[in-house]
């Protein structure tokens, strides 16, 4: 059920709320911000900031969530995509990872951060738990194909190649071109760094 919009004072929108509270969360740490840091931050007074949102961890919340079901979301339209093979998927699942990554950088790097203090991180971790099982079962059908290595734990592999997705908060700058950045990626996971030569 979705919650009631709250409108917001004259110049702060809900998003421009949840935009600077994000970069805040990622600067500080979650722990560390207050919302009279956000309030300063948004040039309001600290009653004022509460007519935009209730608390804090609702700020976390919905940016926690907006990770997840971006993630969540590409990881359901590559799964139902049955036109494709298990490995096709997995490098679909990969690539898309990429792109949500790119496209939702502050809010990602927020969801990499948490770790399980409050219950929104709990429920958080609890989801990404859930995502890396996803994505594990997709390495897994892969493998059972002869697609990818056999060798390879599924489970390992996986976080190892999201490993690597994930590093790219600590470098990657918003404006980066998701699209080409995941094609490099892909293919780096998928083909190797070394050049083969016929």
């Amino acid at each position: 059920m979705s919650e009631p919009v709250r409108r917001g004072r004259p110049g702060h929108d809900q998003q421009t709320v949840l935009r600077v509270a994000i970069e805040l969360f990622n600067r500080q740490g979650y722990d560390a911000t207050s919302m009279g840091d956000l309030a300063r931050e948004l040039g309001l007074t600290k009653s004022a900031i509460y007519h935009h949102v209730p608390s804090k961890e609702h700020l976390l919340e919905r940016a926690l969530d907006e990770a997840l079901d971006e993630l969540a979301g590409a990881l359901d339209t590559v799964h139902a995509d049955r036109s494709r093979t298990p490995e096709e998927r997995l490098r679909a699942a990969v690539r898309s990872s990429v792109v949500v990554l790119a496209e939702h950088l502050p809010a990602v790097t927020l969801l990499l951060r948490v770790r399980g203090n409050t219950p929104a991180e709990q429920h958080a971790l609890a989801r990404r738990r859930e995502i890396d099982h996803r994505l594990a079962e997709m390495v897994r059908e892969a493998a059972d194909t002869g697609a990818i290595r056999p060798d390879v734990d599924p489970l390992l592999a996986s976080r190892l190649v999201f490993g690597m997705v994930n590093s790219m908060t600590e470098w990657l700058r918003d404006g980066s071109d998701g699209a080409a950045l995941a094609d490099t990626v892909t293919s780096l996971a998928f083909d190797g760094l070394v050049r083969h030569r016929d």
